[in-house]
């Protein structure tokens, strides 16, 4: 496994794998830090505090927690989107996802993000990975993250019981929302400096990670491990 990561547990197998985008597909961080900063400064709070709390939830519910007064979460919310929206300069992809992507069944991944559709329109084709059949944003639903109803109606598009996917996340709220559904989760740590201490398996990047098909769905195991399997399977 990469420096930093842990070894997981590679013998249950999945109907499919859920992934959030912004930090676990591809990183962003750069971008939306550096918008947020301004929208602190405009509205006279303290940046590095709102910092901690803005990954992995959706702008209009991280404004609306604050309770600013005289403040429109909905329209501060798509003052940020609009921000967010005019480049994609500094946007990558994690290392080894497009591979990892490409290597999975079409109807066992989807994508649950925090991020309105046309943003994360936008920041996948930039970075060049693979648009699934299911994309579930920020619009899809009523309550976001950490409730776990994007992750049960991504599981519910592809068919499948929450319980039997995977999620793949990097910030605490999509952890949480990922447990609240139901499923196993693991850590994508590429993106985020700061521990956040999960008990969950992590991994850096998806260099060492392949995805196998099976007769029950899909399996996540290293390179190695699936060298392994190959030859004794020969």
């Amino acid at each position: 496994m990469p420096d930093g990561s842990q070894p997981i547990p590679f013998t249950k197998t999945y109907n499919a794998f859920l992934f959030d985008m912004d930090g676990t597909l591809l990183n962003s961080i750069a971008l939306v830090e550096r918008v947020w900063r301004n929208w602190a400064h405009l509205r006279g709070v303290d940046a590095d505090h709102l910092l901690t709390k803005i990954h992995g939830v959706r702008a209009i519910d991280a404004i609306t927690a604050l309770n600013l007064p005289g403040v429109d979460a909905a329209r501060d919310s798509a003052m940020l989107l609009e921000e967010e929206m005019s480049t994609t300069e500094g946007i990558v992809a994690i290392s080894g996802v497009s591979a990892f992507l490409s290597s999975l069944p079409s109807d066992r991944w989807a994508i649950v993000t925090s991020a309105p559709r046309k943003l994360a329109l936008l920041r996948l084709e930039a970075v060049g990975i693979p648009l699934p059949k299911v994309l579930v944003t920020a619009e899809d639903v009523v309550s976001g993250k950490p409730d776990p109803e994007g992750y049960c109606l991504g599981a519910q598009r592809l068919g499948f019981d929450p319980h039997d996917c995977l999620v793949f996340e990097d910030a605490p709220a999509g952890i949480l929302a990922g447990e609240r559904a139901g499923s196993d989760v693991v850590v994508v740590t590429a993106t985020h400096s700061v521990d956040h201490g999960t008990a969950h398996r992590t991994f850096v990047n998806y260099d060492d990670l392949v995805a196998v098909a099976t007769t029950d769905g899909v399996a996540l195991m290293s390179v190695r491990q699936a060298n392994v399997a190959d030859q004794a399977a020969g």
